[in-house]
């Protein structure tokens, strides 16, 4: 397997409309809880399907019904070219997918056909879900834990499922080999992925990638980002909860549910790093922390600076602050031999500027994107849509997973106190949870709290996950 590959760029974006750009997937949830009358003034402002035979409908499985899964279905939703509908639903938890259902329905009305049989809950809801979607068609959206990902993405293959992933894709080195041999197979039987990586569509960005490889900033020799936002603290578990829910519906708290908070999220940052310097890396290092008076009780550090080292000695910087009442940041900038420029604004803003040496300052503009008329998650969903429809090659989870092991290299590096190289990093064995593939609620818990309610927190020198 090659350990230091070319990256695959994305398709070049065909803009479908002049649709102005909508509010985030975050703030869809945000907005179920308004009034019955504003959401429906909402869902008759959007266009319906139009009447289609089966066949010219692309049918849609939600695997993961929280709030990401929601908006990624309203953005499917705002994809042009032909009919899509919602007609599976899977979920560990009853009360949460029940919600998704409601609110997705008042939102969409007939574009959402989940008759109750098609509402599956469990661990193995994801493949009942799956089963009922039609092969070389339809799209398992798998929009849950990424811990259970691998094995999500390695049935749906199978299967010959077409798949959205969300991010991230793996919490360890062997999950993030079994993306990589799923995305193999997928090439081999024509099934097509895209990833939650939805940056890589931004046409603003794809736009200074293109002046970035025609010489613009010159050699690229820095590449730093910033994420620095106010995070809450895991508070005791109630003891009506049972263990292994709570860990579940804390997901972000718990590494072996999702990689821990700080891989979760700035999968994103470093995803754009490696996208900006068009290498991945081959060592990374770095340190963090925990303020003293913390009363988090989960296994995340508060604080991070990772320092990525690419294959010419160019340095790549993710740097990460959740401590409420601080300077907070949501930005990523490069720079070249010749001036630097800005590569994302908050929240994955499009915000792409060009500077004229290396201050990056608004009066010191050289060049800069106008407002992006989709969304990076519409433009998405717009390509994925179009290349089933169109029957083009469409594979980001090789890339998706390179990402994702550039994350885990950072994570270590931290956690564990040390350097870590891109070779050790994919060769390791090291898992969090060796047999969730067959975990149920019966199951104990894969990490367990100590007398306080405290979870494990990396050491520095002691700590163990490569």
């Amino acid at each position: 397997m090659d350990d230091s590959p070319t990256p695959t760029m994305p398709p070049t974006l065909r803009t479908p409309d002049s649709r102005p750009a909508r509010s985030t997937r975050r703030s869809f949830l945000a907005r179920g809880g308004q009034t019955a009358a504003t959401v429906a003034l909402a869902s008759l402002a959007r266009p319906r399907a139009r009447a289609a035979g089966d066949n010219d409908t692309i049918q849609l499985a939600l695997i993961g019904c929280g709030g990401r899964g929601s908006g990624a279905v309203r953005d499917a939703f705002d994809a042009t070219g032909g009919p899509v509908k919602l007609t599976a639903m899977a979920d560990l938890f009853e009360n949460r997918l029940n919600a998704a259902h409601k609110n997705l329905t008042t939102a969409f009305g007939d574009r959402i056909d989940v008759p109750p049989e098609q509402r599956f809950l469990g661990f193995d809801a994801y493949r009942r879900a799956i089963d009922t979607l039609r092969p070389g068609r339809d799209v398992a959206m798998l929009t849950g834990y990424a811990g259970f990902r691998p094995g999500q993405l390695e049935y749906a293959v199978q299967r010959g499922v077409h798949v959205f992933m969300e991010k991230s894709f793996a919490t360890d080195p062997v999950g993030i080999r079994r993306i990589l041999a799923a995305a193999e197979e997928a090439d081999r039987k024509g099934v097509k992925i895209a990833a939650g990586l939805q940056c890589r569509h931004s046409v603003n960005r794809q736009e200074l990638i293109k002046r970035i490889r025609d010489g613009a900033l010159g050699d690229i020799h820095q590449i730093r980002a910033y994420r620095m936002e106010a995070s809450g603290p895991l508070r005791p578990r109630p003891a009506a909860t049972p263990e292994l829910e709570w860990q579940l519906r804390n997901f972000t708290k718990f590494y072996w549910v999702s990689g821990g908070l700080w891989a979760e999220m700035d999968i994103h940052q470093v995803d754009e790093i490696c996208w900006l310097k068009d290498q991945w890396p081959v060592t990374a290092h770095g340190v963090g922390g925990r303020i003293a008076t913390s009363t988090d009780l989960s296994q995340n550090l508060d604080s991070f600076s990772v320092e990525w080292t690419f294959p010419d000695g160019a340095k790549g910087y993710d740097v990460v602050r959740y401590v409420p009442r601080c300077y907070n940041d949501f930005v990523t900038y490069v720079h070249g031999t010749k001036c630097a420029a800005q590569f994302s604004g908050k929240v994955h803003a499009g915000t792409v500027r060009i500077f004229k040496d290396q201050r990056c300052e608004p009066d010191n503009i050289a060049w800069e994107a106008p407002p992006e008329k989709l969304t990076p998650w519409q433009a998405e969903w717009q390509v994925f849509l179009d290349a089933i429809r169109q029957n083009r090659p469409h594979n980001e989870a090789k890339r998706a997973a390179y990402a994702n092991l550039a994350d885990i290299m950072g994570r270590a590096a931290v956690h564990m106190g040390r350097i870590i190289t891109w070779k050790e990093a994919l060769a390791s064995n090291f898992t969090w949870c060796a047999d969730i593939d067959r975990l149920s609620f019966d199951a104990p818990p894969p990490v367990k709290a100590d007398a306080q309610g405290r979870y494990p927190v990396p050491v520095p020198g002691q700590w163990t996950e490569i």
